[in-house]
């Protein structure tokens, strides 16, 4: 476990864990993080899971080293990700992002 940040609290624990998946999942360090969107569902078990979608750019271009897990990435425009099977929402999150990054300002999920 990481040692707190204060004398009680851990401080940026989304933005550590997403940094920390990111280097092991593809090999890359990334800056600039920042907030889409939240979701909360029920699994099957009724237990609910809050999901928090955040987006980063890499620090340096380099290559991609997918871990093991994994087998194929693609770095494709909010056009292109229209061919691929999203799961349900995720395209609706692409484009909150994409007028984030075209205007910077921030949509709501469903909110036009």
């Amino acid at each position: 476990m990481k040692k707190k940040d204060t004398s009680e609290h851990w401080y940026n624990v989304l933005e550590n864990t997403l940094r920390k998946e990111i280097k092991e999942e593809t090999g890359l360090e990334i800056k600039n993080i920042g907030y889409v969107t939240s979701m909360v569902y029920i699994r099957p078990d009724e237990i609910p899971c809050l999901i928090v979608s955040l987006f980063a750019e890499p620090k340096e271009e380099k290559n991609i080293t997918l871990c093991n897990a994994l087998t194929d990435f693609a770095w494709v425009d909010l056009n292109e990700s229209k061919n691929y099977d999203l799961i349900e929402g995720i395209y609706e999150e692409l484009e909150i992002l994409d007028k984030k990054l075209k205007t910077g300002k921030m949509g709501e999920w469903g909110v036009k």
